[in-house]
């Protein structure tokens, strides 16, 4: 059986690299038009050229610091800054201190 895992990760690497350039819109294709990267991971894709070839310099990669991701300062909070911790929030505490008394004991007499 182990002298077959190194057809399989092949065949694997040269099925994904097939379906990744499928799936990838023309506008981030470097270099070559789609119909001609599908074509090279077709033919140079039993010795691993093509799928070689399009993971390295046929799909526009984006950077790990590009995304929207929520530790970029964007996400979760409004864009205003890097998230913070609400223990550490001054408007949040803020929020709390001027909560009135009465509200809170209205609250709880709704639950129950």
């Amino acid at each position: 059986m182990l002298r077959y895992l190194p057809f399989l990760l092949v065949l694997a690497v040269w099925i994904y690299a097939f379906i990744d350039v499928l799936n990838t819109p023309e506008k981030e294709i470097r270099h070559l038009p789609k119909v001609v990267w599908v074509i090279i991971v077709l033919l140079f894709g039993e010795v691993l050229l093509g799928p070689i070839a399009w993971f390295v310099t046929g799909k526009a990669r984006k950077t790990p610091g590009a995304g929207g991701g929520p530790r970029s300062g964007r996400g979760g909070n409004g864009g205003r800054g890097p998230w913070v911790a609400p223990d550490d929030n001054p408007e949040f505490l803020k929020s709390l201190r001027d909560e009135k008394p009465d509200e809170k004991k209205k609250d709880k007499g709704d639950e129950g």
